[in-house]
């Protein structure tokens, strides 16, 4: 804009005015955002206004002319070696914060294993915006004494805050599974060790205490047991997708309950999870909103359900990789949150103890 608004001064009658300097420093103002192509592009705009102007002028021959020319060349060529400099020094730092983001998600969203006891199993999560590895939503699957055990959920909000409301859900997650025989037992201490984060000293900025009392988590947790059937407690969350024989069911709650953090509003707590066959073959997907809320140009919501049933005979995380696919063709590669799918399959008796006795050995 710069550079056009010498060009109008220029063939204006006010083409008195010597715009030498303005167009000199165009390079090292493009220098500071625009990278060593954009700075190149702006010594070559000022380079052909000033060259236009001396033609039309018929200024050739003044030493101020051939002046402000070298002035140019030489703000140009050390406003492009600055560029790359910084452009190097961004893309650094960049790459580091990614490593240090990848060493995050391992830890706080670790990969699930192909096998776990009597199902197989697969995992995905996928960051709403460009470059990132992880956010509020959480996920995990672990084989115990008492079955294997999942959990998927969905902390309220963004950032750094969010990402450390998860991390305490899910390590509470992780060690309750393995004492607690009661399912409702294990998202109490869930519920507790997301009270005691958000009552922790410098948990959050001062800023943000006001909306403190709004942090909760919708999760939902399900137990696969050795019979035929699966238990669940589900609190805020979207229900689970249960395809049998190439039909969907969502084992929506009997009871709903609030999210975790807002259990002023439970009258009394659920005495048991709520249970549902889920024999050979079935599988179950355990996913967050961002799923099913994604919308396509039209503002449709994507049709999980029917995508599920779309989806031809494969392994889990075959599976899993088909419903992504389906997601990017109906957002159009955008999701406007974060998404996490977490997808078991039941095996049959024989199959599971086999899985189980592979797992004792290994």
């Amino acid at each position: 804009m710069i550079i056009v608004l010498g060009l109008g001064i220029e063939l204006s009658p006010a083409h008195d005015i010597y715009t030498g300097p303005l167009l000199v420093a165009m390079p090292a103002l493009a220098s500071l955002t625009m990278g060593p192509k954009g700075t190149l592009s702006a010594a070559a705009g000022a380079l052909a206004v000033s060259l236009t102007t001396t033609t039309l002028h018929e200024a050739w021959g003044g030493m101020l002319i051939y002046s402000n020319l070298l002035g140019l060349l030489v703000v140009s060529v050390a406003s492009v070696i600055t560029s790359k400099a910084v452009r190097t020094r961004r893309q650094s730092e960049l790459d580091q914060v990614r490593r240090v983001a990848v060493a995050a998600q391992r830890v706080l969203l670790r990969r699930v294993p192909a096998r776990l006891g009597p199902v197989r199993a697969a995992s995905m999560y996928l960051a709403a915006e460009t470059g990132a590895q992880i956010g509020g939503d959480l996920y995990e699957a672990v084989q115990t004494r008492y079955g294997v055990r999942m959990i998927v959920g969905d902390v309220r909000g963004k950032g750094l805050p969010a990402v450390g409301l998860a991390s305490a859900v899910l390590s509470a997650f992780r060690e309750a599974v393995h004492y607690e025989d009661d399912l409702v037992e294990v998202v109490n201490h869930c519920a507790a060790a997301l009270h005691r984060e958000r009552a922790a000293p410098g948990a959050v900025d001062q800023d943000e205490r006001e909306d403190q009392a709004e942090d909760f988590v919708t999760v939902l947790v399900a137990q696969v047991l050795d019979g035929f059937e699966v238990q669940v407690v589900n609190r805020g969350h979207p229900p689970p997708l249960l395809l049998r024989e190439g039909e969907v069911h969502a084992l929506a709650p009997r009871s709903p309950l609030p999210p975790l953090g807002l259990d002023d509003f439970i009258t009394g707590l659920p005495a048991k999870a709520e249970s549902y066959p889920f024999a050979p073959g079935d599988r179950l997907l355990l996913h967050t909103d961002g799923v099913i809320e994604a919308r396509n140009p039209d503002r449709d919501f994507f049709a999980l359900p029917e995508a599920m049933e779309a989806v031809p005979t494969c392994t889990p995380s075959q599976f899993l990789e088909q419903l992504h696919q389906a997601l990017i063709r109906h957002t159009g590669g955008h999701l406007a949150d974060d998404a996490a799918m977490l997808v078991v399959e039941r095996l049959d008796e024989e199959a599971g103890k086999q899985a189980v006795g592979a797992a004792a050995t290994s």
